[in-house]
């Protein structure tokens, strides 16, 4: 998504060094780990519907989504996002996407998970600019790595999985980078596994049922 002219002229200023990453592999496959609770086409509806979240709420940040998939990449052209392909593993697909907003003049890229129902305001994530910071946000297990912006230039490895968040902050660490714990419930909470389903009931049974 592209800068709104009603947004403040900040605002279009970081629009202009700042972009969105948004890893998908496919919305058909959904979430895996939540089998036991929905059916392929169910985590399909709600696959498609939290991304499209995200990238609401990275306007007016413009968004870079990786994928592969037809659908997926329809469904981001469609939005405003540009979609390029995607190397084959989530660290790839962020590396990818780092790189693509470099080129593209960004100094600055905020990688998003697509699994996050309560996205918003992504781009308080940009504030930090070309500056040496690594601003994070934990989970709501203070595990995982939901959403980590990090500066384009340097070679910043990703490492996403169980325990990404304590890796990417010692990576910024070791690459002499100053770290932003950005503490936020909403952004924190992405959906992984049956249990998660529990927090995001009305909003289940609201977009299921349409």
């Amino acid at each position: 998504m592209f800068p709104d002219s009603s947004r403040t002229g900040m605002s279009r200023r970081v629009a202009a060094r700042a972009g969105v990453v948004i890893p998908i592999r496919a919305f058909a496959l959904g979430k895996a780990r939540l089998a036991d609770a929905l059916d392929p086409a169910a985590r399909a509806t709600l696959a498609r519907r939290w991304a499209e979240r995200v990238v609401q709420a990275a306007a007016p940040l413009p968004v870079v989504v990786v994928s592969s998939d037809t659908e997926v990449c329809t469904w981001a052209e469609h939005l405003g996002a540009v979609a390029i392909p995607d190397p084959g593993t989530l660290d790839a697909a962020a590396r990818a996407g780092r790189d693509h907003l470099r080129a593209s003049g960004c100094t600055r890229a905020v990688i998003a998970h697509a699994d996050l129902p309560y996205a918003h305001g992504l781009e308080c994530l940009a504030r930090d600019g070309a500056r040496p910071v690594v601003a994070l946000v934990p989970c709501h297990r203070d595990d995982g790595t939901p959403v980590l912006s990090v500066p384009t230039a340097g070679e910043f490895r990703f490492a996403y999985g169980p325990a990404s968040f304590r890796r990417h902050a010692a990576e910024a660490r070791r690459l002499g980078l100053g770290v932003r714990v950005v503490r936020d419930r909403d952004l924190a909470f992405d959906v992984d596994v049956p249990d998660d389903l529990v927090g995001v009931a009305g909003d289940l049974e609201a977009t299921l049922a349409l």
